[in-house]
């Protein structure tokens, strides 16, 4: 069954955080796996509060894209036995969209994945956009300037970790349902359907953080696939090779048993659908 996969989320040597691990030897664990394929999709957040900068000031070091799909090329000749593809993570923000039209002009992608890091010129990761916030108004400003965004935008192919905002949270509620927002979800989904963008099952994002460990509603899904949504994308987030494909067995089988049919990639920005 995972050959049908494809890991669509990884990072290596050439995001700012992505350090850990290597083009080569996040193949290499993908074909450990079992996977058919997987796409490389480093970060481009252009735009990067003053508060990340000071914390962090390498996060605004843009991928070198080049280097990145030169290293992919070399590396696919070591391992024709799966498809690894080329990406990239646009990070979604108003102040750069002219910027990420010239990124995006330069150069050729397999897939485009469309994310929300950075939000009210706050860093989520850090904590201070939850303070003075209820969890349903953090939750449902993420929702919302997600969909703001990519709509706004629209030059992507995978909509990525619509539950992002869940993973630096301290709010108990660590889970982020439909029936709780779902007039947001439902602008969500109707936008993906009609424009063929793929809805993320972002794995990482229900993986164990400093003891806490959010859950997929799958209400999501079930009204995602109701309003007429076929196209779902497997993402890891992988920054550690050993993180490739992490769960995937498990996200597939639900998807399945929820009725959906088809795995998610994009090739040279083509959907290419997979039987689960």
């Amino acid at each position: 069954m995972l050959r049908n996969l494809f890991d669509n989320h990884n990072h290596c040597e050439f995001s700012f955080d992505g350090k850990r691990t290597t083009v080569e030897a996040s193949s290499k664990a993908a074909v450990e796996k079992g996977l058919g394929g997987l796409c490389f999709a480093d970060h481009c957040d252009i735009f990067v509060p003053e508060q990340t900068l000071t914390l962090s000031p390498r996060s605004n070091d843009l991928v070198d894209v080049d280097a990145q799909q030169n290293e992919i090329d070399r590396v696919q000749g070591l391992y024709p036995e799966i498809k690894i593809l080329k990406g990239i993570e646009i990070g979604m923000h108003p102040r750069c969209r002219e910027q990420v039209a010239q990124v995006m002009s330069k150069h050729n992608f397999d897939q485009v994945i469309g994310s929300i890091h950075y939000i009210e010129d706050t860093d989520p990761f850090f904590g201070s956009f939850f303070e003075g916030k209820s969890w349903q108004e953090a939750y449902r400003c993420y929702l919302e300037t997600l969909y703001n965004e990519m709509s706004a935008w629209g030059d992507f192919d995978i909509m990525g970790h619509y539950d992002y905002i869940v993973r630096y949270c301290n709010y108990e509620q660590v889970d982020i349902l439909y029936k709780h927002f779902s007039d947001v979800f439902d602008e969500i989904f109707r936008y993906l359907i009609h424009n063929g963008k793929a809805l993320e099952i972002n794995t990482k994002s229900y993986q164990n953080y400093k003891g806490r460990q959010a859950s997929l509603d799958t209400n999501v899904l079930l009204r995602y696939k109701e309003m007429g949504g076929e196209i779902i994308s497997f993402g890891s987030d992988s920054h550690d090779d050993f993180v490739v494909g992490t769960d995937f067995a498990k996200y597939a089988d639900l998807a399945k048993s929820l009725g959906f049919r088809w795995s998610a990639h994009y090739e040279k920005r083509q959907l290419v659908q997979l039987p689960l």
